[in-house]
């Protein structure tokens, strides 16, 4: 039996929503599972169950924090080489279809989180929705405190992962997700201010930067923050608590990724978004999925 075709306006708006609400970006919410990766639950049916509900809670979540943000954005977006291609401000959506869109998201988001998960859980739901609809309205427009608000989007992740799975989160996986999105987010920023030396300003925080003062703090972030992963490697509390002396071997792929990013900034400009740079870059791509590897055949093989 052939099953009835849509008409093709339908199938394009139909995608135009499935634009809009940007699944590309959902591998950001794979930060929910490292408490459980590294709480030696990956195999425990009982942890991975919430888990999985708490990261299609957020997909949904994040998906509507996207369409308020083409929302309130949509008449800078139209003067973006980029943005200019998002479903509203091409037309391919109105203002009222997106608005309902993000709000059946939304409530959908809501609605599983406060039926499957722990009440907890919530709380940091909330504080993420809360934390993103001030950037898109007010904080975004403030260097230093746009991109540390990025950075406590991807922490409030981990946070509501942790509750999840039932596993305490380490502070070293606070402090090193943390200093990562600051990292990534200057990258953002270092874009942005190509942008606007080339005629085009899409952000008002890019006042408060320089190309130089970007590089240097990025030099910085990823100097910080690679310190601080030997440092964890290296403490007792983890050698105790993951067994092996070998962790610090790990740093090999997190020196190698760091590099790869600064290389993409830096020589190939090409930090606009870290997650389409995670899809599209073999060598970034290899050096994430080898540094996973490494990490399961230490907590779940013994290796």
């Amino acid at each position: 039996m052939k099953l009835p075709e849509l008409p093709a306006g339908k199938l394009s708006r139909v995608g135009a929503y499935l634009e809009l609400a940007r699944p590309r970006q959902y591998v950001k919410n794979g930060l929910l599972w490292l408490p459980l990766f590294f709480g030696h639950k990956l195999l425990v049916l009982e942890a991975v169950k919430p888990t999985m509900v708490a990261f299609l809670v957020f997909c949904l979540a994040a998906s509507s924090v996207y369409a308020c943000n083409d929302l309130l954005d949509v008449a800078e977006d139209r003067h973006h080489p980029l943005k200019s291609r998002r479903p509203l401000a091409r037309g391919a959506l109105s203002p009222r279809q997106a608005a309902g869109w993000g709000l059946m998201l939304l409530a959908l988001s809501l609605s599983l989180a406060g039926t499957l998960l722990p009440r907890e859980f919530l709380l940091w739901l909330g504080a993420y929705l809360a934390l993103n609809l001030a950037y898109a309205i007010l904080l975004k427009h403030f260097a230093l405190l746009d991109i540390v608000c990025i950075a406590l989007g991807f922490v409030l992740r981990v946070m509501a992962g942790g509750v999840a799975a039932a596993v305490p989160v380490s502070h070293w996986l606070v402090i090193m997700t943390f200093l990562l999105a600051l990292f990534l987010a200057l990258g953002k920023r270092r874009d942005d201010l190509l942008l606007a030396a080339a005629g085009t300003n899409p952000r008002r925080s890019t006042g408060g930067y320089s190309l130089e003062f970007i590089s240097t703090a990025m030099a910085v972030m990823a100097a910080v923050t690679i310190v601080a992963y030997l440092l964890y490697t290296l403490s007792a509390e983890t050698i105790a608590r993951h067994g092996g002396r070998q962790l610090y071997l790990t740093s090999f792929w997190v020196v190698l990724g760091f590099l790869r990013f600064l290389q993409l900034t830096l020589v190939q400009q090409q930090s606009a978004s870290p997650t389409l740079a995670l899809w599209r870059d073999g060598f970034l791509k290899t050096v994430v999925l080898g540094w996973l590897v490494h990490w399961y055949l230490v907590l779940y093989v013994g290796g």
